[in-house]
């Protein structure tokens, strides 16, 4: 299951720089996640240093 950033993220970057697949980018406001290409390895929930990012 893909995972989703919540509005707790702090828009530091964390979450793209450890994905394996380059599918975080910058959002409005916050990082957003491609559903489609994310392969659900947890690398960005592991990686955020405000635990943003949870399973959809």
């Amino acid at each position: 299951m893909p995972r989703v950033i919540s509005d707790e993220c702090i828009s530091c970057g964390a979450c793209a720089d450890t994905c394996p697949v380059s599918c975080i980018s910058e959002g409005d406001g916050k990082y957003v996640i491609n559903k489609d290409e994310c392969i659900d390895c947890g690398a960005c929930e592991d990686g955020c240093p405000v635990s943003a990012i949870s399973e959809e």
